[in-house]
């Protein structure tokens, strides 16, 4: 995640961060182009991702836009950091939540409506929102191809929340091919959480690389958390997996103070 620096409310709200000049994910992506990255490298800026957004859930925010735009490589294009809080809050368990937040070709299906939504209407969902865009992320990582070809945003959000359509998951080795599927999977309860993708992640890199050369995994708690517990589909995903272990919407609620101390605790 972006590294916070510092913040002041008078005159005006400002938030200094540090300085990233390697440019954002779709446009390194686009520049690659026809040519795709290296699995060893998609799958560790897939973890570098996943690690960020770990860290934002286990203090209770959900990101809400996770798309490349809003994903920036350090100078050297070794690292991805997350970016861009616009659109993040704090979740609750009780309170609705802003529907059709995001962007629509990353949007997960309980998101979005076949109705034009009047201004401020809400609906129930929660952080793993953000678990079926980061599969999104994932696919385009490792193919270098805009996910839904052929569809513009708003058919790429009806086909994917009411025909179940999503990208193809063929001819990717299979624990890959698992992280996609559990990710964008149509049950929100069914999707893992970030702790679980990163371990997952973590897992095949193991099979790419020595263990010793891996980077350790990272845990994050928080008194202030307030996700609900896993779902006995996230379980068996899991145990699968050799027993380890969200069009932009100018909507903004709660963001600035729950963001802020997820930088502080994260930094």
């Amino acid at each position: 995640m972006r590294q916070f620096i510092g913040a002041c409310k008078e005159p005006i709200m400002v938030i200094v961060t540090e300085l990233l000049l390697g440019g954002s994910l779709r446009k390194f992506l686009v520049n690659l182009r026809p040519r795709c990255l290296e699995t060893r490298v998609a799958v560790k800026f897939a973890l570098d991702i996943a690690q960020a957004m770990e860290c934002l859930h286990s203090h209770g925010i959900i990101h809400r836009d996770l798309k490349p735009e809003n994903l920036i490589l350090t100078a050297d294009h070794k690292t991805v950091k997350l970016v861009d809080f616009g659109l993040a809050r704090e979740e609750s368990l009780t309170e609705m939540m802003t529907a059709e937040t995001g962007t629509y070709r990353w949007m997960a299906p309980e998101l979005y409506s076949t109705v034009t939504l009047r201004h401020g209407e809400k609906k129930h969902y929660n952080h793993k929102v953000d678990a079926y865009s980061f599969a999104i992320v994932l696919w385009e990582l490792l193919h270098n191809r805009l996910p839904f070809e052929g569809m513009s945003n708003l058919q790429a959000a009806y086909a994917a929340a009411f025909k179940n359509v999503r990208p193809s998951a063929e001819n990717l080795p299979e624990d890959l091919a698992l992280i996609l599927t559990s990710c964008w999977k149509e049950d929100p309860n069914a999707r893992p959480n970030f702790s679980q993708i990163v371990q997952m992640l973590l897992h095949y890199l193991t099979t790419l690389s020595p263990p010793e050369h891996m980077m350790p995994p990272r845990t994050f708690s928080s008194e202030n958390r307030v996700l609900p517990p896993e779902s006995p589909g996230t379980s068996s995903l899991m145990a699968v997996n050799d027993g380890m272990g969200d069009k932009p919407n100018d909507n903004i609620e709660n963001k600035s103070r729950g963001c802020l101390f997820c930088f502080h605790q994260c930094y």
